[in-house]
């Protein structure tokens, strides 16, 4: 079983986050970069798959951000391989250019699985699994929350989620590319000490590709979320925080 991860940088939002002067993008020296929790999730699942069947996982990451450090952190967890690719690109790319460069590089090597992360935070439409498959002839699950391997068979059996807390259990025919939107548990903790020796003596892969097509999608304005008039702290009793709650449903015509 060979399983090959793909993962990427977005900002962590608990640091402020500023916008260029132009208004077109995200101002990088405001922002620290994390790895996406949904990608943190599909290495889990990864490894858990490893642990279960045995085999190989490779972790792959577009150079931006913090990429060696979330690769370092993917081998002190239990990867065998990692493979930072670097594009030419400033930024980050959008999902069409990131899957054409995953695309080129997977192509041509044999993987059981493809997995990543079904959406990032800086990016919600989760299509870089299914271009990725789409590019490469793959069949793609998406919202995936469990994987087992049908021994024998060359098939997998993924648990898909669907809205209103509905699931479906569906047979994919591998290799193929799975969206996963949680492991079976949450993704391993690595003590600091521990991803210190492994940056020491990491040995973080690096492969170049042709910089891809300009992307046909084009930022017109980014602006910050507007903040509102604030919150209204009633006082009192509580039978008069009722009644003034009661009055207020009233005023906006909510009550009969």
């Amino acid at each position: 079983m060979k399983i090959a991860v793909l993962t990427k940088q977005v900002p962590d939002l608990v640091e402020g986050v500023e916008i260029t002067a132009d208004g077109k993008a995200v101002d990088p020296d405001s922002i620290r970069y994390i790895l996406s929790e949904s990608d943190d999730h599909a290495l889990e699942e990864a490894l858990l798959i490893k642990e279960r069947a045995g085999g190989i996982v490779e972790v792959f990451s577009l150079e931006a951000g913090e990429a060696r450090e979330g690769l370092c952190t993917a081998l002190a967890k239990g990867a065998d391989r990692v493979v930072m690719v670097q594009t030419g690109l400033e930024g980050a790319p959008d999902n069409h250019t990131a899957a054409r460069v995953f695309a080129s590089i997977l192509r041509g090597v044999e993987f059981d699985l493809i997995l990543t992360g079904v959406r990032a935070i800086d990016d919600l439409d989760g299509s870089v699994g299914g271009l990725l498959a789409g590019f490469m002839n793959l069949p793609y699950v998406g919202l995936v929350r469990k994987v087992e391997l049908a021994d024998g068979t060359g098939k997998a059996v993924v648990q898909k989620e669907y809205p209103g807390g509905f699931a479906a259990e569906l047979e994919v025919k591998l290799p193929a590319v799975l969206g996963i939107q949680a492991a079976e548990q949450p993704p391993r903790y690595v003590p600091v000490s521990r991803l210190r020796q492994v940056m020491k003596a990491a040995k973080v892969e690096e492969s170049s590709v042709e910089p891809p097509p300009a992307s046909p999608l084009h930022v017109e304005r980014m602006s910050k979320p507007e903040e509102g008039g604030g919150a209204e702290m009633l006082a009192g009793s509580p039978e008069e925080v009722a009644r003034r709650i009661v009055a207020l449903l009233s005023e906006r015509r909510l009550l009969r």
